[in-house]
């Protein structure tokens, strides 16, 4: 046992911040096909938009994407225009209210996150390739738990401030 399996759980729970600050630069590591610090920088509005419009009907718009980001909206607009500059966004109709526009990944843009996705498994696996597989997919339920829960308390936070 080292000493970091022996810490406490206040010193455990006191260390959690710290580590989620340090996942980002997994990007650092070298994987096959590695993207550009821009793109990988642009990935960061694309996965919002790839998340909050796959389902039919769901449309997304900048201030949304701002409000995702935790980003001013003038800083959120910079980067979706940088991302429709380079192709990965366009501009669209709302189908549902014709005075809005939305926004949608373009073909390149799917392309990007499918490199982005496939560079984030190659870095879990080179990060945990040391790790019996039950300790790695282990770890993965719980991420996705945790970023689940995330998702129900911001919900929950939403839902409140209306």
């Amino acid at each position: 046992m080292t000493a970091k399996d022996a810490r406490t759980a206040d010193e455990l729970l006191d260390a959690v911040g710290p580590a989620f600050a340090k996942l980002r630069r997994t990007s650092a590591l070298q994987v096959e096909n590695p993207l550009s610090a821009k793109d990988f920088s642009r990935t960061l509005v694309l996965n919002q938009v790839h998340e909050h419009s796959r389902e039919p009907g769901a449309e997304i718009t900048v201030g949304r994407v701002a409000e995702l980001l935790g980003a001013d909206p003038s800083v959120a607009s910079r980067m979706v225009s940088d991302n429709i500059k380079a192709g990965y966004l366009v501009r669209v109709a709302s189908q549902q209210d014709g005075r809005r526009t939305v926004l949608r990944l373009t073909a390149a843009g799917e392309k990007l996150m499918a490199r982005f996705r496939a560079h984030q498994r190659e870095a879990f696996t080179q990060v945990t390739a040391d790790w019996p597989e039950s300790d790695r997919l282990t770890f993965a339920r719980l991420m996705l738990r945790y970023v689940d829960s995330l998702e129900a308390l911001q919900d929950r936070r939403s839902a409140e401030d209306v």
